[in-house]
């Protein structure tokens, strides 16, 4: 039993993240999302006690898979410290039917649509920003030791292409010129080996 509850919940996750990243939070109803999981309204309420909760838990859920995802290639990837951070961030050019690479559209697209919304939503995309944020400083950190990235200050420099990259895929969105994430690469390559 506690297999098939915890099924039904991921499918409405699922189905929720689907819609969410194509059409915003706020354009999506409760009536779309159980519709298209084809459960009933009782189901999503055993899980959900609001649209705002399912919310806040489809935006921790993304993170727990996304930060698994960065990990492997921030912490536990090969090569120097450059080689992993420049690896990640050039994974965010790849571009999908002319949207962002799924992995970080929720925080684009969510981030100034629900944070003046939900206190809860906006605690759960920062806690996860932040969690990022952590796993590329370690990057640097160890860029630092390998000789390969010559930054001082490790959280303040992954602070700094965090925000630079959320701001380049807005960017983008709005652009739909490629050339913006491109730069925001040159950019990071830059920051990451500042010239003294």
């Amino acid at each position: 039993m506690k297999t098939k509850t915890n099924d039904t919940r991921q499918h409405i996750l699922d189905i929720g993240y689907q819609l969410v990243v194509t059409k915003g939070f706020t354009n999506v109803g409760l009536s779309e999302i159980l519709k298209t999981a084809a459960v009933p309204k009782g189901s999503f309420y055993h899980y959900f006690k609001s649209k705002e909760q399912f919310g806040e838990a489809l935006i921790q859920h993304y993170f727990e898979q996304y930060l698994e995802h960065v990990n492997a290639i921030l912490v536990k990837g090969t090569g120097t410290g450059f080689d992993r951070l420049t690896d990640y961030f050039s994974r965010w050019l790849i571009i999908d039917n002319g949207t962002c690479n799924a992995n970080k559209c929720v925080v684009v697209k969510l981030s100034a649509e629900v944070s003046d919304l939900s206190e809860s939503m906006r605690e759960a995309l920062k806690n996860g920003a932040y969690s990022i944020v952590n796993l590329i400083a370690l990057c640097i950190d160890d860029g630092i030791k390998d000789g390969s990235i010559t930054v001082k200050d490790s959280q303040l420099a992954a602070q700094t292409l965090y925000q630079l990259w959320l701001g380049a895929s807005l960017f983008y969105k709005i652009s739909q010129d490629l050339n913006v994430l491109q730069q925001a690469l040159v950019t990071t390559k830059a920051q990451l080996r500042p010239v003294l």
